[in-house]
């Protein structure tokens, strides 16, 4: 299995496996054109086995702190340490881009996602609120 980032020929396969692999918390719909946004920026990290999409990444930068979202797994290769590549790979491309310190996007009421990023080594903020509105 490789980490890597994504590219244009990556889109579908990315869209089909955040549809098999969608949280139940999810809100905002996926849609071709953002895909392709996040590739041509260079966020976007996938993890491919024998030429199948397995999981993904989204690796943020604003020049400010790393945002790290959209982890992850198809349903049968979770438990696998597929996620746990993944992070480091985030991790590795927000530090080279300047990134200190790293927010993990999560859902409340995922707890297997809550566990996974507990396990990385990151701690729930439980004193930001976050406020968000769709544009």
């Amino acid at each position: 299995m490789i980490v890597r980032r994504a590219r244009a020929r990556d889109l579908e396969a990315v869209l089909r496996l955040w549809s098999a692999a969608r949280s139940q918390a999810a809100s905002t719909p996926d849609d071709a054109p953002a895909v392709a946004l996040a590739i041509e920026q260079g966020g976007l990290l996938v993890a491919e086995d024998d030429g199948a999409l397995v999981g993904t990444l989204i690796a943020g930068w604003d020049g400010w702190r790393g945002n790290m979202y959209r982890l992850a797994v198809a349903p049968d290769r979770r438990r696998q340490g597929i996620a746990a590549e993944l992070v480091e790979a985030g991790e590795a491309l927000l530090r080279s881009r300047g990134a200190r310190r790293v927010t993990a996007l999560v859902a409340r009421e995922d707890r297997v996602a809550m566990a996974l990023w507990r396990a990385a080594g990151y701690g729930h903020d439980a004193g930001i609120a976050r406020f968000v509105r769709n544009l």
